[in-house]
């Protein structure tokens, strides 16, 4: 293989890292609660929270090639300590959203094999697992991210076509919609690039060696890529979920996204949503696990050699966590509720860090993204600090 097909593998094995670790469990359920209850309109939302993620991916994605350096050293450059909180809220994260990850991977083979949700999630550990324990394990992940994608684009379009949604409905209420929700634009943008998942891509670059000025055009070529393969997705399962809404179906509020597939395609349907989940869970897995770790590996020598033992150790926990005590509803709410901030402080960070000439050198980063970046990170602090503030109260109720 070529450097430049080795670099083009690379570059679309982050696209396909970042955008799988998006699809997980909770995206599912996210783009099929909220079509049940926006129904065409949620088309819109969609549409903003792309153009949204976008905006914050070019960002994030584009500095950190230029530095040449991790998010959480670039944040403990722009000032000393950030970094250090920075990659204690995405671990803290990534451990909880990886609990949840483990136990949708769980559900995923209960419904295809018909085992136990536990046993389900311990297999699908060791299978994690045993993706970084082979010796080219930056490979692996990347191979594994790519065909997982494209497994569950396929099938969900199949189902797509089978719920035979009113499309050009859907098309006419994404530009004019009959009521905006920003609460659901929040969770989609938080869902897409918040908490660890926008630098899955962006850490996965850097290790591979894909950085510096020149490397800038494919840099920003993966990262649009990237929101795109999520979209796609969320498009495609947005559709199915309106096809089935649309018909006067009412979904089952405890598995919104399974009632989706069962009615729309029966039998082979609710199979074929187990294998969504499986891969969406599975990947996110793996996404989260590598990416808090990237986030710890700078800080010392010990962690930086290992590092592929601490991330078996990660996904390790998660699985024991789920296996013996569920998921802590509590935590998560928590740690979801921690995760809006995550977005703004690092976005925040990275536009500083752009205009550092010790950080980028003589980088020039583009006026209309930095004031898109801006805007990105006032509208996001409001809204995480809005959901903080309700997630709370739910704690100690």
């Amino acid at each position: 293989m070529g450097k430049q097909e080795s670099n083009r593998s690379i570059l679309l094995g982050a696209a396909f890292l970042m955008a799988t670790s998006a699809i997980g469990p909770g995206f599912l359920t996210q783009t099929t609660t909220f079509t049940e209850q926006l129904a065409a309109s949620f088309g819109f939302v969609i549409l903003v929270s792309i153009i949204i993620d976008i905006g914050a991916q070019m960002n994030i994605w584009r500095i950190i090639a230029v530095s040449e350096k991790r998010a959480q050293d670039i944040a403990n450059d722009v000032l000393p300590g950030v970094g250090y909180f920075l990659a204690l809220l995405i671990v803290m994260g990534g451990l909880a959203f990886n609990i949840g990850n483990v136990g949708g991977a769980g559900l995923g083979l209960n419904v295809l094999f018909g085992i136990s949700p536990e046993l389900g999630a311990l297999l699908s550990g060791i299978f994690a697992i045993g993706i970084f324990l082979i010796k080219e394990a930056g490979k692996a992940m990347d191979r594994f991210a790519q065909i997982a994608g494209f497994v569950m684009i396929g099938l969900t379009i199949y189902v797509m076509f089978t719920a035979k949604p009113p499309y050009g409905e859907a098309v006419m209420k994404t530009f004019i919609p009959d009521d905006i929700s920003y609460l659901a634009i929040v969770t989609l943008v938080g869902g897409t690039v918040g908490g660890y998942i926008t630098f899955a891509g962006g850490h996965r670059l850097i290790d591979a060696g894909i950085k510096g000025k020149e490397a800038i055009p494919q840099v920003t070529k993966s990262a649009v890529s990237a929101i795109g393969i999520a979209s796609i997705m969320r498009i495609f399962l947005f559709l199915a979920a309106f096809g089935v809404v649309a018909q006067g179906f009412a979904l089952d509020p405890s598995n919104p996204a399974a009632s989706v597939f069962q009615i729309a395609a029966g039998t082979v349907g609710y199979k074929i949503f187990g294998i969504i989940m499986w891969a969406a869970a599975v990947t996110s897995v793996v996404g989260a696990a590598y990416t808090s770790v990237s986030f710890i590996r700078t800080f010392n020598p010990f962690i930086d050699k290992n590092y592929q033992w601490f991330i078996v150790g990660f996904i390790a926990i998660s699985t024991i966590v789920f296996v013996s005590i569920g998921q802590p509803a509590k935590i998560l709410v928590l740690v979801g509720s921690l995760n809006g901030l995550i977005l703004p402080i690092a976005l925040g960070v990275m536009l500083i860090a752009a205009y550092r000439k010790k950080i980028v050198g003589d980088y020039k980063h583009p006026l209309w993204m930095t004031i898109f970046g801006i805007i990105i990170v006032i509208t996001m602090a409001a809204m995480g600090i809005y959901s903080l503030l309700n997630g709370i109260p739910q704690l100690f109720k």
